[in-house]
């Protein structure tokens, strides 16, 4: 058996283990150890053997609940199978097209078989249609239990991790179990879990890496105390999350800019400085995407006054083809930044630090980045130019990765497409420099955009917009158009409250034009104002810039 399931198995019949998963907030909250975690998934495999699942075999899963899916994906691994969690429908997803890109999907996996549950299990009919095979998990966990796990190797698949890109086009990373035992060990050393001590509490989507790795698997695996909800519970309440920290104690956390943002912004606007306690916080992860300081001041300083502390903050670098994690800050030292020269930065390549006591430093001269930490144990990094060569110091090119928890490769609709070189080396797409042995990102190579021999990173567009009075947290892109010809330039496309107005929304466009200005030295072609919950965004929250691009090109040059 794998090192991953017998340490899942191990941790699930320890004697005395009373650690477990509370699911349900805040309707109607379940507690479960892992013990009964573990007791219901021996169920689910036991049925999914007797129907015919045969070792390696892939299963999607299609479930919100949090106390279905923990048994599922546990009760597959343990009857020998891969786990891909599907991509899940909202209210305004047109079925039949989900329906047919979830056929390209299962194609693609290899997988003939569904497992169906809550508040999925509408869906059924809709399956039945398109000729979908399906298992319900109410019905599984009725089955007579597996005896013991099928027995799996460390380069058997565990998880099919789909991109965040559209499933019309899907590509999936497959995540061995040798993957996955070497990314959450190093992660728990790195983060020095205490696993009597540690609660760890999330609504990040199990479909998404973060919340099926980190804050699922990981807790499952070493026994970690876990508190999880639905990420519908969180966008209809967003104080719920300190609610739940302070209920359960709840000592780390992750989640992207925007949440970070939203939350310290309603928590600024609470009365009762007793409301919350958020002391026992050690551990509150942002590692998504680039690192919004802003967001992270406003998190902090609003929850300080509950007691927490700004040093709980953890920079990281992660990505699913590395299985999660890449790197982890130092902990207890909160966000550092590196302030370095735009000039270099954006027409040499070059990350210049400026001094402490600089007077650019607060100006539009200089550029900020956070600081993310060595790679985990197992890991190694390195930053390439465009022929391949291997750079120095603070020179700025791509990040490559090579290491025990880099995936092997993906699948895509045309086969099977490796990830790795002949020497191992993946290549992230992701820019950035080395300081010592720790991994500054700048951005994504495919969103830079070039003006004038200059290289401008979306990220100091998109905070530039969303200082502007009116603008929402995290809800601000900056998109190519015309890449990669002499008139490539960019757009804003932003979410507001304000939408809806024509005069209030060029007056804020004017203004938002100004701030980019001042920023980066360039104007922008157009800037779009768009209603809340308008811009296409990834499972975890994260704005898609490419999508945004295509989806509002028309409104883009209506705009400019």
């Amino acid at each position: 058996m794998s090192r991953f399931v017998d340490t899942m198995v191990a941790t699930a019949t320890a004697s005395g283990q009373q650690r477990g998963m509370v699911t349900g907030e805040p309707a109607e909250p379940v507690r479960r150890t892992w013990g009964e975690v573990h007791e219901r998934a021996l169920r689910v495999a036991g049925g999914l053997v007797e129907g015919g699942l045969e070792p390696g075999a892939a299963v999607a899963v299609l479930a919100g609940a949090p106390e279905l899916i923990a048994p599922t994906v546990q009760g597959i691994w343990l009857a020998g199978g891969s786990v891909t969690m599907l991509h899940q429908p909202t209210q305004r997803t047109d079925l039949a097209q989900w329906a047919g890109d979830t056929i390209r999907v299962l194609e693609m996996i290899g997988s003939r078989l569904v497992v169906l549950g809550e508040p999925f299990d509408q869906l059924a009919p809709v399956l039945d249609e398109n000729g979908i095979a399906y298992r319900r998990i109410e019905d599984l966990l009725t089955a007579q239990a597996l005896a013991e796990p099928v027995r799996v190797g460390e380069d058997e698949l565990a998880l099919l991790q789909l991109t965040s890109g559209s499933t019309a086009d899907p590509k999936a990373v497959r995540i061995t179990h040798g993957n996955l035992f070497s990314n959450t060990s190093a992660m728990v050393q790195r983060a020095e879990l205490d696993f009597e001590n540690d609660v760890m509490v999330s609504w990040l989507p199990t479909f998404h890496d973060m919340g099926m790795v980190g804050f699922l698997t990981l807790p499952m695996t070493f026994g970690v105390e876990l508190v999880k909800i639905t990420p519908v519970e969180f966008l209809t309440g967003p104080l719920r999350w300190p609610e739940l920290i302070s209920k359960y104690g709840g000592s780390v956390t992750a989640a992207p800019n925007f949440a970070y943002a939203i939350v310290g912004k309603r928590l600024a606007r609470v009365d009762d400085d007793t409301a919350y306690d958020l002391s026992r916080m050690r551990i509150a992860l942002n590692g998504a995407e680039p690192i919004d300081a802003t967001a992270v001041r406003t998190f902090t300083d609003a929850g300080a006054r509950f007691g927490m502390p700004a040093e709980c903050v953890f920079p990281a670098y992660g990505l699913a083809e590395a299985t999660l994690a890449v790197s982890f800050a130092p902990l207890f030292t909160g966000l550092t930044v590196d302030v370095i020269e735009a000039t270099a930065l954006e027409a040499e390549n070059r990350a210049v630090p400026v001094p402490a006591d600089d007077p650019r430093r607060g100006t539009d001269d200089v550029r900020g980045f956070a600081v993310l930490g060595r790679p985990l144990d197992g890991l190694e990094a390195r930053i390439v130019d465009e022929h391949g060569a291997v750079l120095g110091q603070r020179e700025v090119g791509e990040i490559n990765l090579r290491g025990e928890a880099v995936s092997p490769g993906y699948l895509t609709m045309d086969g099977p497409a490796a990830t790795q070189d002949a020497e191992g080396w993946f290549a992230t797409g992701d820019l950035g420099y080395l300081i010592g042995e720790q991994i500054v990102i700048c951005g994504r190579s495919k969103d830079v955009i070039i003006l004038g021999g200059r290289n401008v990173y979306p990220t100091d567009i998109e905070r530039a917009a969303a200082s502007v009075e009116g603008v929402r947290a995290g809800n601000a892109v900056a998109v190519r158009i015309d890449a990669g010809t002499r008139r490539e330039r960019f757009a804003v496309v932003l979410e507001s409250k304000l939408a809806g107005d024509a005069a209030t929304e060029r007056a804020l466009a004017s203004e938002v034009t100004a701030r980019v200005r001042d920023a980066v030295d360039a104007r922008p072609y157009a800037v779009v104002v768009l209603p809340a919950g308008s811009l296409p965004k990834t499972p975890s929250g994260k704005v898609k810039r490419a999508a945004t691009a295509i989806q509002f090109r028309e409104q883009i040059d209506a705009n400019a």
